[in-house]
């Protein structure tokens, strides 16, 4: 009789959120084969769990694919793991699940912790439909093509990015996306938590700290939405003015900051075209 394969759910951050059933099945599994051997001996040196680990990751998961179906064959339960959260999701569990599924092995999911339900649950945004998109793309070029796709879906996206390209990524939604409300969630469940809403410029000028791990939802596209973004450079100094002689706003960047919210523009920007377009003589 063949072994069962558990698809582990393990936390995102805060170590609390694991499950009795995951910690009780990481006990007794043969071997767990985890994303990062050396992230997983962490967590399992926590719970006291001497279960040894094989590395199963995108770069050796098709040398380790037969070794792992041969222990399950031979009546072994294994686990498994990623670095963090459900495997599957940007990883390749989903090949080995599908190879065991394949050949009428069990495969068991053990829910648990995932980053991309805690950013749409954190985000306030419908949740059906929801498209899941893991990483886009690295390259510049890509990336705007990427978003451009993105930006043809009407209800709310989710997905994954770099730290290193998260400042390239919200300028490139700004420039692709408009006012389309998102939410960047940043080292969910750990202690520097930072969730954020609002247009991709303002939460890129909020945002306090470029490391850790990015999860980013899309919120579904709105009226709002499509009226602010058409804005050209004309209406914005008009609406300006306007505002400005009514008197609404207590100080000029306090009206910079709304127009920019408003017409999906950056605040530096707003500036700017202010100091192009001011009355009176230019130097």
């Amino acid at each position: 009789m063949p072994g069962t394969l558990h698809v582990i759910a393990t936390p995102i951050g805060n170590l609390e959120d694991i499950t009795l059933r995951a910690v009780r099945l990481l006990r007794e599994v043969a071997l767990v084969a985890a994303e990062d051997t050396r992230r997983t001996a962490k967590l399992l040196h926590h719970f006291g769990i001497q279960t040894p680990t094989i590395s199963y990751h995108a770069h050796n998961h098709r040398a380790r694919l037969p070794i792992l179906l041969d222990r399950l064959r031979k009546g072994e339960d294994l686990g498994l793991v990623s670095d963090a959260g459900t495997p599957g999701l940007s990883d390749p569990g989903v090949e080995l699940v599908d190879a065991c599924l394949s050949e009428g092995f069990p495969v068991n999911p053990v829910p648990g912790p995932s980053a991309l339900l805690a950013a749409v649950t954190a985000s306030g945004f419908v949740m059906t439909p929801m498209t899941w998109l893991g990483f886009g793309p690295s390259r510049s070029k890509d990336l705007k093509v990427w978003l451009s796709s993105l930006a043809a879906i009407p209800h709310t996206v989710c997905f994954l990015e770099a730290p290193h390209r998260i400042k390239h990524t919200l300028e490139a939604i700004s420039g692709v996306l408009g006012s389309r409300p998102i939410v960047l969630a940043r080292e969910l469940t750990k202690a520097h938590q930072e969730i954020l809403r609002g247009p991709a410029h303002d939460v890129l000028e909020r945002l306090k700290s470029f490391k850790g791990e990015f999860t980013l939802v899309v919120g579904p596209i709105s009226a709002d939405t499509v009226t602010a973004a058409a804005s050209t450079d004309d209406e914005v100094v008009r609406d300006f003015w306007r505002l400005a002689e009514s008197g609404e706003f207590p100080s000029r960047r306090a009206l910079v900051t709304a127009l920019a919210r408003k017409h999906n523009r950056s605040s530096r920007e707003i500036y700017a075209l202010i100091l192009e377009h001011q009355p009176g003589p230019k130097a």
